[in-house]
């Protein structure tokens, strides 16, 4: 498909997350999470105005800068991806047949602060290729919820904010969200 050609973006095909190392989201850890089985990426950008009224009328308005609101689903409870996401840790104990795996979330200390991490949705186009939504510095701020139901399975959810990169490398500082047309697909890449 040349790139001339309008996508026409159809399904979720792949959603992953990509830690920050640090509070301050300037180094990406080496590594993506994958959400298993994923369903939902919604994307919104909104900004905040404040008017200026003069005159008996509206004068202008201000924006305050975009921010990018989003929500996402997957299937599956991955402890890797829910702790990328919330904060807390995964720890394992014991040896197979008999292992553990636990996911713990604290009140307090680093572990108990939400992180800020980059998500990238890929959906293969109609058209021919995918595009990619790139979202550079998210952060959970809606609930993070789940539920065990009879007959259904478990939909982790959440909703956050995307916020402008402030990476010491790749996109430029303050580059809140990009769209991607691949001519021919390609996943989402490794960090």
């Amino acid at each position: 498909m040349p790139l001339t050609t309008i996508p026409l973006p159809y399904g979720l095909r792949d959603l992953k997350i990509t830690p920050y190392t640090d509070l301050t989201r300037t180094v990406l850890a080496g590594s993506s999470i994958d959400l298993p089985n994923a369903q939902t990426f919604t994307f919104t950008e909104t900004e905040d105005y404040e008017d200026l009224r003069g005159d008996d009328q509206l004068q202008t308005s201000h924006g305050k800068g975009p921010v990018l609101n989003w929500d996402i689903e997957s299937g599956g409870l991955s402890f890797e991806a829910y702790a990328g996401i919330a904060g807390g840790t995964v720890g394992t104990t014991g040896v197979t047949p008999n292992q553990i795996k636990t996911y713990s979330k604290d009140t307090v200390g680093t572990t108990g602060v939400r992180p800020f991490f980059k998500m990238e949705g890929q959906a293969f186009s109609d058209s021919g290729g995918d595009v990619h939504t790139v979202v550079y510095a998210c952060r959970a701020t809606g609930d993070i919820k789940g539920e065990f139901k009879d007959g259904a399975f478990m939909i982790p959810a959440t909703s956050g904010k995307g916020f402008g990169s402030k990476l010491l490398s790749g996109p430029p500082v303050n580059r809140l969200y990009d769209f991607v047309q691949n001519e021919n697909p390609a996943g989402i890449a490794i960090p």
